[in-house]
């Protein structure tokens, strides 16, 4: 049976994956309208405390990923910790959670694209579905054909992205007089129950940064590398997060509710100003969702690709192609999904599809974040390894995401981010009704995890 290649990406590949996967533009781009919306002036705080949370996360994975290599992660990571039941629901919360980030990342890349057109002059606009299936065919496309490629183009896009809203963001100060913005610095108008619930939406912006764990048997001396990369992903995004909020906030002045209900942010504060500007924005937004939608249709077919190894799905996703050592049908598998999710809604409000499609995701990650951060200490307990500060760590990863999940229900948010909890709520139900079928059919899957020579576990030094 043939195999992922092994051995084939560099440190920059593995933490091009996190970063894409992350997609910082599209915060700045339209995230930041969300969390506006909820925490106005607050809204840099909640990026910086979902930059602290997101890194006590990766210090949790990071210590998994040392001593755990796989295509699984999470999957593997929370079945050795806590029992295959858990590590099969957390494998379960991590498909809905990479792919409702693919979609996501696919209807802002029509929103971008379709800005970018209009900014430029152009007179028309491309139908929603004919991006979506352009999207989900072209990341297909790179997915099947190589990891590298993949990871490369992701770095790249998201250097060139990341590097234009920081200059622009810069020009935008400056226009300011570099000044400090008071309102902001004493969180003028702000309120703890809208930072919290803004918080599940801070932390979507995040998702993804532990994806270089799902490339595991790909990653040259991945017990180094891959929890390096976790961890400087969220504190590099993070930093850009907090500092592009800040820049918007004050750019849009008084009425932070008209930031909170703006499609371009970052054009809105370029009018005016440079054409050129807004075109190199969207430019780069659009071919940074691009980047997104790829690294997460990466992390969602590898994560499929070690439950159908496992017997946890029909073997098929389980195979790998003979050439290019890519989980080939796992990855077609997703980018149909993809594709499906995007068209179903078609009719509504992109913006209000990312909102949605976003929120359920970040369901999803919240959801595996917990586990990881319970089973890290426990893993390590397990082989001897634990140290104090790693019960610690361990407990602030799991606070934090209980704290992000309460701020997701109460107070209760207005339809129909209300039932999305629920909904999702539901989606786990479904997962644990097939363990149990599973573990009736085929109790010998559950053996197999503690087992696979797939996995490699570091030893005691």
């Amino acid at each position: 049976m043939s195999e992922l290649r092994k051995d084939s990406l560099s440190f920059l590949e593995v933490l091009g994956q996190s970063i894409a996967n992350v997609s910082p533009t599209f915060t700045p781009a339209l995230a930041v309208t969300v969390v506006a919306g909820m925490a106005g002036t607050a809204s840099w705080l909640v990026y910086l405390l979902s930059t602290i949370a997101m890194i006590v996360v990766g210090l949790n994975v990071g210590k998994l990923a040392a001593q755990i290599t796989s295509a699984g992660s999470f999957f593997i990571y929370v079945s050795r910790s806590l029992g295959p039941g858990l590590g099969l629901l957390s494998g379960w919360a991590m498909l809905a959670a990479y792919i409702f980030t693919a979609a996501t990342l696919t209807v802002a890349t029509s929103i971008f694209l379709n800005t970018l057109l209009q900014i430029i002059g152009l007179p028309f606009v491309i139908p929603g579905y004919v991006v979506y299936a352009l999207v989900s065919l072209l990341i297909w496309y790179l997915a099947v054909r190589d990891i590298r490629i993949s990871s490369r183009i992701g770095l790249i896009l998201e250097g060139v992205s990341v590097l234009a809203i920081t200059l622009v963001c810069i020009f935008v100060w400056n226009k300011t007089g570099f000044k400090a913005d008071a309102k902001q610095i004493h969180l003028e108008g702000a309120n703890l129950a809208s930072v919290a619930q803004a918080i599940v939406f801070g932390i979507f912006s995040f998702v993804g940064f532990e994806s270089a764990a799902s490339l595991g048997q790909e990653t040259r001396d991945p017990k180094r590398k891959i929890p390096l990369a976790v961890i400087l992903s969220p504190a590099l995004a993070g930093a850009f997060f907090v500092f592009t909020s800040y820049i918007l906030v004050l750019a849009f002045g008084d009425d932070t509710t008209k930031l909170g209900t703006s499609a371009s942010p970052l054009g809105d504060v370029t009018t005016g100003d440079s054409q050129i500007l807004a075109i190199l924005v969207y430019a780069g937004a659009t071919l940074s969702s691009f980047a997104c939608a790829l690294a997460s249709l990466n992390a969602y077919g590898r994560t499929l690709f070690s439950l159908g190894r496992y017997s946890f799905f029909h073997a098929s996703v389980g195979v790998v192609h003979t050439h290019h050592k890519t989980p080939y049908t796992a990855l077609t598998v997703g980018a149909i999904i993809n594709l499906f999710l995007c068209v179903v809604f078609y009719g509504r409000a992109e913006s209000d599809l990312v909102g949605y499609f976003g929120t359920v995701a970040t369901f999803g990650f919240i959801v595996v974040y917990f586990l990881v951060s319970v089973s890290a200490p426990v893993f390590l307990k397990k082989i001897g390894q634990v140290k104090t500060t790693d019960y610690v760590v361990g407990a602030l990863g799991a606070v934090f995401m209980l704290l992000a999940l309460v701020g997701s229900l109460y107070p209760v948010p207005a339809y129909p981010y209300n039932i999305l909890p629920y909904l999702f709520a539901l989606y786990l139900m479904v997962g644990v009704a097939w363990f149990f079928i599973v573990k009736a059919r085929a109790p010998g899957a559950l053996l197999s995890i503690e087992h696979d020579l797939e996995v490699a576990i570091a030893q005691p030094a």
